[in-house]
C-alpha cells in the first residue's frame, strides 16, 4: 500500500430524491440502500481502503453527521473527519482537505470520490485509479474517471474528450452540462463523450496550484490557516473562515478553467444511486421484475415496482405496475417510477403541509 496515496470521501449530501428513507438528519450514504448489510459509506470506505492506508482516508461531511461517520466507520479517528460548518458546495471543502493533506505530505496524490456510488468490480476500480495516480504523480495534470454511456441520460453531466488522443488517458476538451434528450443522443452518436461520475484524482501540489491560479481569493482565504491545519487550532480557524468561502462547485471553480485535464474511461460497472429508479436498475429482480429491499413480497398482476420496507415486513400488491413503494415508520410513499424526479418537489410539499419532522 502506497503511503503517498490519500482519499477524500464526500459525505455531506442529503440525497433528497431518496426520501422518505434519506432525510436531512439521516442521509442515504448512512443507509444500507441495497439490503446487503453494509451502508453506502461503509462500502465506499472499504473499496478505497484496499489501496489507500486507513489513516490517509478523510471523510468530508457536514458537522451534523460527525457522530454518524464515527459510528459507521469505527476505524477512523476524529481527526480524519473533516467537518464543514456551512454548506459551500464542493470547491471549498476540496481545497480545505487538499491543504490539510499537503501539510502532512507534500508528495501526496489524492482521489476525491462520492460516498454513495455503487461499484461492483473493485479490482478494476483500483486499477483505474492507480493509472490516474501514476500520471498525476509525474505530471501537473488533473484526472477524472468517465463512464461509458449506455443510453442518452439527461441526468448526468458529460465529459467530451479528444477523439485523436490514442492514449488510455485522454485529453479533455470540455465538460458539458446536463443535456436535453436530443443533445444527449447527439453526444452518444459522436462517440467521444463520457458521463461525469464526479471522481477526481490529482497531486495535492497540482490542485493547490490550480486554486492559486483560478480561485485566488478562495486560496488566500484557506491558506491563512496553514499553521493551524492538523492542530488543535484548526477548528477555530475553520469556524471563523469557512463561512466566508464562495459557494462554488469544483467543476465551475477549477475543472472548466484548466487546460490540463485527462479522463480515463472506467473499466468497471458504476451506478450513482441517485434515485429510486437507479436503485431499481441495480437490484436483482424476480419473475415479475419487482425489486425488493427488506420486504417479504406477495405480488399478483404487479410488475416493475421498487419496494422497500423495514426488515421482513410482508407486502401484498395487486394490479400495481412501475411504482415506488417505500414504507417507513412515519411515512408511506406510493409514487409512479416515471415521476421519480419530482420526489424533491413532493418533499417540499410535505414540509409545507406537515412540518420539517418528516424531511
Amino acid at each position: 500500500m502506497n503511503e503517498h496515496y490519500y482519499a477524500v470521501l464526500m459525505a455531506g449530501g442529503v440525497g433528497s430524491r431518496f426520501w422518505p428513507i434519506s432525510t436531512t438528519e439521516y442521509p442515504k450514504q448512512f443507509h444500507d440502500m441495497l439490503g446487503t448489510g453494509t451502508t453506502l459509506i461503509q462500502k465506499t470506505f472499504e473499496r478505497l481502503n484496499k489501496f489507500v492506508p486507513t489513516e490517509n482516508i478523510l471523510i468530508l461531511t457536514n458537522e451534523r453527521y460527525n457522530d454518524l461517520v464515527l459510528e459507521q466507520l469505527p476505524q477512523v479517528s476524529q481527526a480524519q473527519v473533516v467537518l464543514e460548518p456551512a454548506m459551500r458546495n464542493t470547491a471549498p471543502c476540496i481545497l480545505y482537505a487538499a491543504l490539510k493533506i499537503q501539510k502532512k505530505d507534500p508528495n501526496a496524490v489524492m482521489i476525491v470520490a462520492p460516498s454513495d456510488h455503487w461499484i461492483e468490480d473493485e479490482q478494476a476500480f483500483a486499477k483505474d485509479v492507480k493509472a490516474c495516480f501514476d500520471k498525476c504523480g509525474k505530471e501537473e495534470v488533473l484526472c477524472t474517471l468517465g463512464i461509458t454511456p449506455t443510453f442518452p441520460n439527461t441526468g448526468f453531466g458529460y465529459i467530451e474528450f479528444d477523439k485523436t488522443d490514442g492514449d488510455q488517458l485522454k485529453k479533455v476538451n470540455q465538460f458539458r452540462e446536463k443535456p436535453d434528450y436530443d443533445t444527449a443522443k447527439e453526444f452518444l452518436a459522436q462517440g467521444n463523450f463520457l458521463w461525469n461520475a464526479g471522481i477526481f484524482m490529482w497531486s495535492v501540489a497540482t490542485i493547490v496550484n490550480a486554486f492559486k491560479n483560478f480561485q485566488r481569493e478562495q486560496y488566500d482565504l484557506f491558506a491563512k490557516g496553514m499553521e493551524d491545519y492538523n492542530t488543535a487550532g484548526e477548528r477555530n480557524f475553520i469556524q471563523e473562515h469557512y463561512p466566508k468561502a464562495a459557494n462554488i462547485s469544483i467543476d465551475y471553480a477549477i475543472l472548466e478553467k484548466s487546460t490540463e485535464i485527462y479522463v480515463l474511461a472506467a473499466t468497471f460497472d458504476w451506478n450513482d444511486l441517485g434515485t429510486w429508479g437507479s436503485l431499481y436498475d441495480k437490484l436483482d429482480k424476480g419473475t415479475s421484475n419487482n425489486a425488493v429491499v427488506n420486504a417479504k413480497l406477495l405480488a399478483h398482476d404487479a410488475q416493475g415496482n421498487m419496494i422497500r420496507t423495514n426488515k421482513d415486513k410482508i407486502v401484498v400488491v395487486d394490479g400495481i405496475n412501475d411504482y415506488i413503494i417505500v414504507d417507513k415508520e412515519d411515512v408511506l410513499l406510493i409514487y409512479p417510477k416515471a415521476k421519480e424526479q419530482h420526489i424533491k418537489e413532493v418533499l417540499g410539499k410535505v414540509k409545507d403541509t406537515f412540518g420539517d419532522n418528516y424531511a
